[in-house]
């Protein structure tokens, strides 16, 4: 079992057991983004995918009313846990993505979502920890979602922020925001080595023309989108 911290103000020891996704580079970067927008007493804010419930806590920290949800009940029962044991009130649903929060809207959308291409030979869903990162051919089984749905929750002048790697398409998923009437930018960029499972797929990579043959990094990114009106 690891033990996490939040980057910019440690909390105490979160709980990371196995089966749920451990914070890492993507989620340090997406925890900078969501101090930057300041959380705040009297905002509403959806953390989708929570796994751990680090960026869900962080938001909780500031005063924020903090709602978070996963569809796994491994990563529900470990949020709900670390909330407690870092003192911070969050709601956390278990089910797919906006389904458990329908009718209600949001100040601040965070999510740190499924985003790496999968081979055809393994699933891009299902159960298991796989589900936390493998998301179809383009890895962008839930980065269409997201940017489908979760702009009718965002109230005027609302924000999303999402993660996700340069290798699931960055400009498709500011193109897909825009579409939806949303701003959108990069807010946040970091290079990091490539971690276990790109490695393991590095052949199937380099072969289908993903990455360049000597690519050793992962570009990930933080996208931006407001809702303007």
């Amino acid at each position: 079992m690891a033990f996490l911290v939040d980057p910019t103000r440690p909390p105490g020891p979160l709980m990371a057991p196995p089966g749920v996704y451990a914070p890492q580079a993507d989620t340090f970067l997406l925890a900078r983004a969501l101090y930057r927008e300041g959380p705040a007493p009297g905002m509403d804010v959806l953390d989708l995918g929570t796994g751990t419930g680090t960026l869900a806590i962080c938001a909780a920290r500031k005063g924020a009313r903090v709602t978070a949800v996963d569809i796994a009940w491994r990563a529900v029962l470990t949020a709900r846990l670390n909330a407690m044991r870092s003192r911070q009130r969050l709601t956390v649903h278990r089910g797919d993505l906006l389904e458990p929060v329908r009718g209600r809207s949001f100040d601040l959308i965070i999510s740190n979502p499924p985003y790496v291409p999968t081979p055809p030979s393994e699933p891009s869903a299902g159960r298991g920890r796989e589900r936390a990162w493998n998301a179809g051919l383009d890895g962008r089984a839930i980065l269409d979602r997201i940017c489908a749905d979760a702009p009718h929750v965002l109230r005027p002048g609302g924000v999303l922020l999402i993660a996700q790697s340069g290798l699931s398409g960055t400009d498709e998923t500011l193109d897909r925001l825009a579409a939806s009437g949303l701003r959108a930018t990069i807010g946040e960029r970091a290079y990091v080595p490539f971690g276990p499972v790109l490695r393991s797929r590095l052949p199937w990579l380099r072969e289908s023309g993903r990455i360049a043959a000597r690519e050793e990094n992962e570009e990930l990114v933080i996208i931006r989108a407001e809702r303007t009106c």
